[in-house]
């Protein structure tokens, strides 16, 4: 069983207005800015350290997207901090940050008998025809599995990082109490 974040989705207050047309004027070091008022009602910026994506908007609310970790997030509202003060923004305080979803891949290292499982567990979509793999809503840690017969998945919907691993322990001991795994997978 391993898992791998691919990305952390924040959002962030900055607790001021922000001026988008200043805000257009940004020039970071390695990076980009893009502000099309007639498409997007934001100024979305790609930094590359810490390599994420910055939707900023003028209530002061940002979203903070490509992270892999917290650490990640935090350290791109720095920067997106200090290069809307060098573009004239009074950003006295600290920013509030909140994760929003943590999207995981994995495996379990075992083929899954999908049919079986969405027949014996309780909160799963499974329709074969539409999309490959069961989606299973687990109630504690609340986050939404996508199982694949490989024994493959994607949990996303996580607000902390312990809670995809702690899913991961939870869904392989449910699957193994309902006899659901087919045998060994070797790779992820």
């Amino acid at each position: 069983m391993k898992a791998e974040v691919n990305n952390v989705v924040a959002t962030v207050d900055l607790r001021c207005k922000i001026k988008l047309h200043k805000a257009a004027g940004m020039t970071p070091a390695e990076g980009q800015v893009k502000y099309i008022p007639e498409q997007f009602p934001g100024v979305i910026v790609k930094i590359k350290k810490p390599k994420v994506t910055i939707l900023v908007f003028s209530t002061g609310k940002l979203v903070v997207t490509g992270a892999k970790t917290v650490e990640m997030i935090q350290k791109g509202v720095e920067v997106i901090s200090e290069l809307l003060r060098e573009a004239g923004h009074n950003i006295a305080h600290k920013a509030t940050i909140t994760v929003q979803n943590i999207v995981a891949s994995g495996t379990l290292g075992k083929r899954i008998n999908l049919e079986l499982a969405a027949l014996l567990l309780e909160h799963t979509m499974y329709e074969p025809e539409q999309f490959p793999g069961l989606i299973y809503r687990m109630q504690e840690p609340k986050v939404v599995l996508l199982l694949f017969q490989s024994g493959k998945l994607v949990c996303t919907g996580a607000k902390k990082e312990e809670y995809i691993y702690q899913s991961l322990q939870k869904i392989d001991t449910i699957l193994k109490e309902i006899d659901a795994f087919e045998g060994e997978f070797a790779g992820f």
